[in-house]
């Protein structure tokens, strides 16, 4: 069955649909992450304009761990899944440390088009509703660190039949 994420943050909601052609496991992970609820409560904690959105990090949920947001995982790390999807505007993709192998449940989307990240970063879905939700976050004012001034909550994530979204 294909299946959409629905992503309800603070500042809106945005609906994603996944690749499983180009990366299965990603797109397993995300959703098996989604359906425990793994992302709901987490905050958009690195913010880019003309780059991207960064989410998924369950240390998110705390503000007082905000010194290390962005080291969070769900306790494992998945193989990498390179693909030939471009990296842009709209595109999800898999956030990661220098190791290819490193990524867990750190997500980011593309604000602007960063080819650079191609066939380094696995792209795992895109954006198919909510661009104004992602021109919003991506734009919402910045501390030092790309933190967001005012936090950006995922309020949930929900994974439903892509027929069931118009």
């Amino acid at each position: 069955m294909n299946e959409v994420a629905i992503l309800n943050t603070s500042a809106g909601e945005m609906v994603l649909e996944f690749w499983p052609d180009v990366a299965p496991g990603h797109v397993k992970n995300f959703i098996d992450l989604a359906k425990k609820g793994f992302y709901d409560g987490t905050a958009f904690h690195r913010v880019i304009k003309g780059f991207m959105i960064q989410g998924g990090d369950p240390l998110t949920k705390d503000a007082s761990k905000e010194s290390v947001w962005g080291t969070g995982d769900p306790g494992y790390k998945i193989k990498a899944e390179f693909n030939d999807k471009a990296h842009v505007r709209g595109v999800l993709s898999m956030a990661r440390s220098n190791h290819p192998d490193s990524a867990g449940s750190q997500f980011f989307i593309c604000h602007g088009d960063p080819r650079f990240l191609d066939k380094q970063y696995t792209a795992f879905g895109k954006l198919i509703k909510g661009d104004d939700v992602l021109e919003k976050i991506a734009t919402t004012p910045t501390h030092p660190g790309d933190r967001p001034v005012t936090k950006v909550s995922v309020t949930s994530v929900k994974i439903v039949p892509a027929d069931s979204v118009k």
